[in-house]
């Protein structure tokens, strides 16, 4: 497998998720010591923006003894736009007691089309969720994720091998996001994908701090004659 990857722009997603015994106990020692470091605690949150050390999580392209360190996504504050304009649609057919619009219409077809409105916004809601819940990062002490939903039936998934990386920075800026402390990060590689996104996640500074010590524990490794 190449070290760096991008999916064909086809419907077939080669990364997914599934059930597995808990693997914490399994983390090696030098990681548990950088965890500690960083001050990054397991979480279990299967909603969460930020999962450590995921326990029932895997992936189809996962090595047997490759740990899964985070599991990102984008902040949850950032949800609130839409989630704004969704309470707003919800209430629209209560101006119709205001504004008869649809008056010009027999009564059962009235309730048909607010039914027809209620059930745009449910689907609308549906596919706002799906796109913040399956828009992921993961970060192995092996590779960096990330993966781009587009629909049930099509994602990009795109990789890099911590040893290609070259450079890792981080922006934040604004009042919200330096309030909710989320930013996006940048990884600069050398391969066919020169440069990876992590889009509006939480605690950016703490990944950055556990990427560069995955590049310092990788290029000790190579020292010592420990890759894999």
């Amino acid at each position: 497998m190449p070290d760096v990857y991008v999916a064909p722009k086809k419907p077939v997603l080669n990364l997914k998720f599934k059930k597995k015994k808990a693997v914490r106990n399994l983390i090696p020692k030098r990681l548990k010591k950088s965890l500690d470091q960083i001050g990054l605690e397991p979480g279990t949150n299967s909603l969460g923006a930020f999962q450590t050390l995921p326990e029932k999580i895997s992936f189809s392209i996962q090595d047997g003894e490759e740990t899964i360190i985070l599991l990102l996504r984008r902040h949850l504050i950032t949800n609130l736009n839409w989630l704004i304009l969704t309470a707003l649609m919800v209430l629209t057919p209560l101006l119709l007691k205001v504004f008869p619009l649809l008056d010009f219409l027999p009564l059962r077809f009235q309730l048909i089309a607010v039914l027809m409105w209620y059930l745009f916004i449910i689907s609308f809601v549906f596919e706002k969720f799906l796109s913040w819940f399956f828009n992921v990062y993961i970060i192995t002490d092996e590779r960096l994720i990330d993966v781009d939903f587009f629909s049930l039936v099509y994602r990009e998934v795109s990789q890099a091998k911590i040893d290609k990386i070259q450079d890792v920075t981080y922006k934040t800026g604004g009042l919200i996001r330096t309030l909710f402390n989320f930013g996006d990060i940048f990884v600069q590689t050398a391969g066919k994908v020169q440069q990876i996104e992590f889009e509006c996640i939480p605690k950016p500074t703490k990944v950055v701090k556990l990427i560069n010590s995955l590049m310092s524990q990788e290029e000790q490794e190579k020292i010592e004659g420990r890759i894999r």
